[in-house]
């Protein structure tokens, strides 16, 4: 007699430790607030005599730098702004113009933005005892990110892979191919057994569209966008505010914990293999 084998699914089910951590850069292991992207998308703009506050910068953030500005390009207000400063929308031709402005800016400028957010080095450290792999990916171009990486490592800080958002054919977030890309330059062949570290929202869609567990970074980063000096004079009461209204967008999002920062990370990475020990996966 034949096992009828139609009425069954068969299905791997890992209960392992966690394998690797991929993670953003600005607002996540370095530049707090994220302000090396945001100032000098604001910056490039301005030398097209239209105007982009801070808040229309941070939207779109976390996309590969010329889809950043041709999101912005279509958001109502810069919109309208273009629109009248040159009557008419902008096109393509327009966001190449821009991001040929913005890119030598932040050549320039990235490594005056981006000191290590406190508590990385020791987070790092931590991970790696654990035998942990760490990966990284940014909607920073090559020509950025490696200016970013020398500044890291100057710094006390290295990684053991770095993806930028145009290294890839396929392209950067909210794609999950510069996450996937990490895995495959890191050896790591269980997608459940990894965790995406972000604070933007097309970060956390980065991960889940990876099949990875996600954690969003509510204060150091793009959602929060103080710098630390300005967190420091807030309240109890007003940064128990800003939290929550970053790590509510986060939470929409999709992430599976939101914390505060880096510094936070190990307590989740316990919680995470401790539900994979008992079936859960992202």
């Amino acid at each position: 007699m034949t096992l009828n084998t139609t009425n069954y699914r068969y299905q791997r089910n890992y209960q392992g430790p966690v394998r690797a951590v991929i993670f953003d850069w600005a607002g996540t292991l370095v530049d707090y607030g994220s302000f090396a992207p945001t100032q000098v998308l604001i910056d490039a703009f301005a030398g097209f005599e239209v105007t982009v506050t801070m808040a229309e910068a941070r939207i779109p953030m976390g996309l590969a730098k010329w889809d950043h500005i041709q999101a912005l390009g279509k958001q109502s207000g810069v919109g309208q702004r273009w629109q009248q400063r040159y009557g008419r929308a902008m096109s393509d031709a327009d966001v190449d113009a821009l991001y040929a402005t913005f890119l030598p800016l932040q050549i320039e400028r990235v490594a005056a933005y981006s000191d290590l957010i406190p508590g990385t080095l020791s987070v790092l450290a931590q991970l790696k005892a654990r035998d942990i792999a760490i990966g990284s990916c940014s909607g920073y171009p090559r020509v950025v990110m490696d200016k970013l990486l020398a500044h890291a490592a100057s710094q006390g800080l290295t990684v053991a892979h770095a993806v930028a958002t145009d290294d890839l054919k396929a392209g950067g977030r909210p794609g999950p191919w510069m996450a996937l890309a990490n895995l495959i330059e890191l050896g790591i062949g269980e997608v459940r057994a990894c965790v995406k570290v972000d604070d933007t929202l097309p970060g956390i869609e980065e991960g889940l569209a990876a099949g990875m567990w996600t954690v969003g970074l509510s204060l150091s980063g793009n959602e929060n966008g103080l710098t630390l000096a300005e967190m420091d004079k807030l309240s109890a009461d007003q940064t128990a505010a800003r939290r929550d209204a970053a790590a509510n967008r986060l939470a929409r999002a999709g992430a599976h914990y939101v914390i505060d920062s880096l510094a936070d990370l190990p307590a989740i990475i316990d919680l995470i293999e401790a539900r994979m020990a008992q079936g859960d996966r992202p």
